[in-house]
């Protein structure tokens, strides 16, 4: 498990820990992945990056929060998102970046100290 320590705006959920397959956000751990909005956790049934798709991110895309930057943590690595789902995303109206899940907790974390309007899509990692 590794921890990072930051203290963020306190209507907004920060990633506290990720490892050991799951997250601790706000205080709260949460086993496998998870789609993270700026104030709220849902349980995402995808476990590798190859399982990424429109379908997979649908709770995210119709969630009242609409935000303007989606962060996919992919697991251990990079993963190239698929030409179409990205100008789908875009479509959309969503900046979209893909990094390794440890690097996509640290961004998300940052984007919401500056009171960005992110979410993230986390694949868990070990």
């Amino acid at each position: 498990m590794v921890e990072i320590v930051e203290s963020g705006p306190k209507d907004r959920f920060l990633v506290e820990s990720y490892g050991s397959g799951g997250f601790e956000v706000a205080g709260a751990r949460h086993r496998g992945s998870i789609l993270l909005l700026q104030n709220r956790v849902l349980s995402w049934p995808v476990a590798a990056a190859s399982e990424i798709d429109e379908a997979a991110l649908q709770p995210l895309l119709e969630a009242a929060e609409r935000p303007e930057i989606l962060l996919i943590g992919s697991g251990e690595r990079g993963f190239a998102l698929p030409a179409r789902l990205r100008q789908v995303l875009r479509d959309r109206g969503l900046g979209v970046d893909v990094m390794a899940t440890p690097a996509a907790c640290r961004t998300f974390n940052v984007l919401v100290m500056e009171r960005r309007a992110a979410a993230a899509a986390l694949v868990a990692v070990d």
